[in-house]
């Protein structure tokens, strides 16, 4: 399976600049301004890393990742936060935490960031039904 990951968020410049670092890692990147656009790249069948912004207008972060569960996409999939509230401590979070892999504050740490989605991606891999 190719490294892929999908990055969520409203702000161009977020989403520009994360696809230029995973670019550089060799990744597929498909990037999205909105939680609509997110699910239904999953359902012209996306498998990989969903980064999900959590402040975005109309569908926010919690919503789309609801959204995903609801529709039965996260199959194969691996989603993690990224958000400038910078707290793992969100009430909206109840009952989401087993699918979210990882939590990511802006400004984020990009080391940190592709250390993370590296080790994801690796197990992903592994269990791809």
């Amino acid at each position: 399976m190719n490294k892929k990951i999908m990055i969520v968020d409203d702000e161009q410049d977020i989403l520009t600049s994360l696809k230029t670092v995973f670019k550089h890692q060799d990744y597929d990147v498909i990037t999205v301004d909105n939680g609509g656009d997110c699910i239904t790249e999953l359902e012209k069948g996306f498998k990989g890393v969903i980064l999900v912004d959590i402040m975005m207008p109309g569908m926010d972060g919690w919503q789309t990742i609801r959204e995903i569960v609801k529709k039965g996409l996260i199959n194969n999939v691996a989603i993690g936060i990224i958000t400038g509230k910078g707290t793992k401590n969100h009430q909206d979070m109840d009952g989401l935490s087993c699918y979210i892999y990882d939590y990511f504050s802006k400004p984020l740490n990009i080391k940190e960031l592709v250390r993370s989605i590296d080790g994801c991606q690796i197990f992903l891999n592994e269990r791809v039904i």
